[in-house]
């Protein structure tokens, strides 16, 4: 589980993600190396691909929009975002099952 890392406050979570732009649907493709593959049908362009996984994400774990950040990565396909007010185990219990599929 080295993509989903729970952050000092104990109340967010940091996931590491790769993201795959222009793709057919929106969807998490299960892992890529240590980061979860996600793809998206936004082109990287005009920070449109960053707008959608963001509202990916903010929609799949039922969070604001305000509450997931892009830490770093904003210009790669390589990107750590922070969620907000969700705990690792929360966080773990969405995506395994997706990762899984």
């Amino acid at each position: 589980m080295t993509y989903l890392r729970e952050r000092a406050d104990g109340i967010s979570v940091s996931l590491s993600i790769h993201v795959q732009p222009k793709s057919s649907r929106t969807r998490i493709a299960g892992l890529h190396g240590d980061a979860v593959k996600l793809c998206i049908t936004s082109p990287p362009v005009d920070g449109k691909a960053n707008a959608a996984v963001i509202q990916f994400f903010a929609k799949l774990f039922k969070i604001p929009k305000a509450a997931v950040t892009i830490a770093s990565g904003e210009t790669s396909r390589d990107k750590r975002i922070i969620l907000a007010g969700i705990s690792a185990p929360q966080a773990e219990a969405v995506l395994q099952p997706l990762l899984i599929a």
